[in-house]
């Protein structure tokens, strides 16, 4: 694939950001990229705190993990594509048409009548929303080299920290104020200043003008294999039995995909996950690393704003000033990490370091009660967030540096596409694991009496259970801190797990240019020592 830039006058060149009037076009990019990544971000957590209203109002507590899954699953079926089409044919246009997408998504969303309708329009945003992130990434490679990355891939970490404390915050305002459906409405000026951005000020290199081969086949597989592995772990132990035919069902339709999913990138000319990347060994260790993170964050970050509300009885902005901590923490410990990376060169011990951090997180988390003061339980929520802003970006550097820049798209869109996988599985899993042990803590704890007096439990709000009697109000709220805190405690060992994967990471030096070399058929040559290319 050819690709020329203003910096480069041939295929061979390398490029540098040295020459100031570089920096300040990279800078006023990078504006850009700010405003489609914060738009991408808030949505993925305004609905935290206001999701127990919206539920309620609609009658769906029951699938309430609908709300936030659809949406994942969605992503994180178009992340690949998004991958292997900026590759192909370029980012931009692609980078447009994602925003477009997200923001029909939030049209549908905000005039949702039903639980139905806000799930669709959840889907579309995500159909738009996995593209932002990814090729906001692949576009930072596309111009900045590895070693100065890390300063950027570390704001990127921040704006995430960012959104996740204004986003519950103005998810809990609009909840109580002017309406939970503007957490709909908002994107669509925010999406117009994207698109706008986007297409002023994004000057990208250019791709060949050959005609691409796109590997139909692999994307439908590989949505498949997705779609399944996600309603297995939604549905079972909750809807269905695990052994029932439905759950049965999934898994063999999951398994059969997946396998004729390795047949077909094995046979396609331009794979959209091409095979060859799994003999990388830090690209399989860094991409198993952020799938287990993304277990562990969503898994726990999905369910606290709820959980904050319920068992504390604070309102949906006091939920979201009590994420504060965590999110802060994030974004010091991102954008530190990311300065460190460029400064030294060295990575390798703060994913590791983070790891360690985020299960010294959730074992603390696990030991939460309704009785606990609320500065520890956000300190507990700190040391979260502190672990996982040390991590999540620089997997993500990590892999970049493993690969050509003329294949940096797709790898990076692989290595989201596991800790998006991971981000499925851990809200699907914590949520299932949630829903069934409340409900049977539920039907338990509450006399028949009791539970008449609370009405149809799918419709419990937090408002509705702060003016339930004090006896009644003790049950309930026990009973979503009993259902919720082991689960916590359940993801430690597999946190840790992580932690001895990146251990045995090798740290290449971080490339110090960008090579525009030509590769004879794109992702086929990737078998090349990676270090010579270096």
């Amino acid at each position: 694939m050819t690709t020329t830039n203003d910096a480069t006058t041939n295929d061979a060149e390398v490029m540098t950001t040295s020459d100031p009037a570089t920096k300040r076009s990279i800078l006023l990019l990078f504006a850009g990229l700010m405003v489609t990544m914060l738009l991408s971000a808030l949505d993925q957590t305004i609905f935290s705190t206001a999701l127990p209203t919206i539920v309620g109002e609609l009658d769906g507590v029951n699938r309430m993990l609908w709300v936030t899954t659809a949406y994942i699953l969605a992503a994180t079926i178009m992340m690949p594509v998004y991958g292997k089409l900026g590759d192909l044919i370029g980012r931009k246009g692609l980078f447009v048409g994602a925003i477009s997408i997200f923001m029909i998504g939030s049209v549908v969303g905000g005039l949702a009548p039903d639980m139905t309708w806000l799930i669709i329009g959840r889907a579309i945003q995500g159909l738009g929303g996995g593209g932002l992130m990814i090729l906001s990434q692949a576009i930072i490679a596309d111009v900045v080299p590895a070693r100065e990355r890390g300063r950027y891939m570390g704001a990127i970490g921040g704006v995430f920290a960012l959104a996740s404390v204004a986003g519950p915050l103005l998810g809990g305002w609009f909840t109580e104020s002017i309406g939970w459906r503007w957490a709909f409405w908002m994107n669509l000026p925010l999406g117009a200043l994207a698109i706008l951005a986007a297409v002023t000020l994004l000057k990208l290199p250019k791709t060949s003008k050959r005609k691409p081969t796109i590997d139909v086949a692999g994307m439908v597989l590989l949505a498949i294999t997705s779609t399944a592995i996600v309603l297995v772990t939604t549905w079972g132990g909750t809807q269905y039995d695990w052994d029932s035919l439905i759950i049965i069902s999934l898994i063999a339709i999951a398994v059969i995909a997946g396998f004729s999913f390795v047949m077909v990138e094995r046979a396609a000319a331009e794979p959209i996950m091409p095979l060859h990347m799994f003999k990388e060994r830090n690209f399989v260790l860094t991409t198993s690393s952020g799938l287990i993170t993304g277990v562990a964050m969503f898994g726990a970050l999905a369910y606290m704003p709820t959980y904050l509300q319920m068992a504390t009885g604070v309102n949906a902005t006091q939920a979201g000033f009590l994420m504060i901590p965590m999110m802060g923490a994030l974004l010091v410990s991102s954008v530190t990490a990311g300065q460190l990376v460029s400064r030294t060169g060295r990575y390798k011990w703060l994913p590791l370091t983070g790891s360690i951090i985020v299960a010294i997180g959730l074992a603390l988390l696990s030991t939460m009660t309704p009785d606990l003061p609320l500065w520890i339980l956000c300190s507990y929520l700190a040391v979260m967030g502190l672990g996982l802003g040390m991590s999540m970006q620089i997997l993500v550097l990590i892999v970049q540096n493993t690969f050509p820049n003329s294949q940096v798209g797709t790898a990076t869109a692989s290595n989201n596409y596991f800790r998006q996988i991971g981000a499925s599985i851990g809200t699907a899993v914590v949520g299932s694991l949630f829903v069934a042990r409340l409900t049977d803590l539920l039907d338990t704890r509450l006399p028949a009496a009791a539970a008449g007096a609370t009405g149809d439990t799918n419709s419990l709000t937090p408002g509705a259970v702060r003016d339930l009697p004090d006896a009644v109000r003790e049950i309930i709220v026990g009973s979503y801190n009993d259902a919720l805190a082991p689960v916590f405690l359940y993801m430690v060992p597999l946190v840790l797990l992580s932690a001895v994967l990146l251990a045995f990471v090798k740290e290449v030096p971080l490339a110090t240019t960008i090579k525009r070399d030509e590769p004879a058929d794109s992702l086929n040559v990737l078998g090349e020592d990676v270090e010579a290319r270096k």
